[in-house]
């Protein structure tokens, strides 16, 4: 029996005969591990005027960048800092590069950590006229990251649900692309204010 006819769309073909796009991608791809490695450097500078919060201890202070191809079928690049991963804890300050979509800055806890910092931050927000920006995490995977209704709502939108009892806590920003000259920006003033939910100034 033959195999049946594979046939490429005019666009297909387009694309599948023109190796420039491809190597443009991987150049934006390395583009995005350079920012993401300064970053690092900026985000590591404002963590150590902190000694009394806990990504002090050793397992949370090396960065992590990490990349693959088929997020919901396309290219993204993360950098976690700092991090920590636990079957039962999780701490982590993500910063995220979509293809085609956006970038963010998410907060993400669960566990101990959560315990620890659900209540700051959730006085912040209730203390904070400049909610609209943030979205709260509403899934139950934590580890979807669009920012379509069924994963995150604006933060102002929440239910009076505490902190504390959602079964983990995520609290992210984003940036569209065509904003690219404003990532750094984004990023660094952000995770300033990440620092502030929990209760670092």
């Amino acid at each position: 029996m033959s195999p049946a006819k594979v046939t490429l769309s005019p666009k297909e073909l387009e694309l599948v005969t023109d190796a420039g796009w491809i190597l443009t991608k991987n150049g934006v791809i390395r583009k995005v591990y350079t920012l993401f490695g300064q970053l690092s450097e900026v985000y590591k500078n404002e963590l150590e005027k902190y000694p009394t919060l806990v990504w002090q201890q050793a397992d949370f202070r090396s960065p992590k960048i990490a990349k693959g191809e088929q997020y919901e079928g396309l290219p993204w690049v993360i950098l976690d800092h700092p991090r920590h991963f636990t079957s039962t804890d999780c701490f982590a300050i993500r910063s995220f590069f979509w293809w085609g979509k956006f970038c963010s800055i998410t907060l993400q806890l669960s566990g101990s950590y959560q315990e620890r910092y659900a209540g700051p931050i959730q006085k912040y927000f209730d203390s904070d006229k400049k909610t609209g920006e943030w979205f709260i995490g509403t899934n139950d995977d934590p580890w979807q990251h669009h920012f379509e209704e069924d994963n995150y709502q604006p933060i102002e939108n929440r239910k009076e649900r505490s902190f504390l009892q959602l079964p983990f806590l995520k609290i992210a920003k984003k940036i569209p692309l065509h904003e690219w000259d404003g990532l750094p920006v984004f990023f660094e003033e952000n995770y300033r204010e990440i620092l502030k939910m929990l209760g670092a100034v």
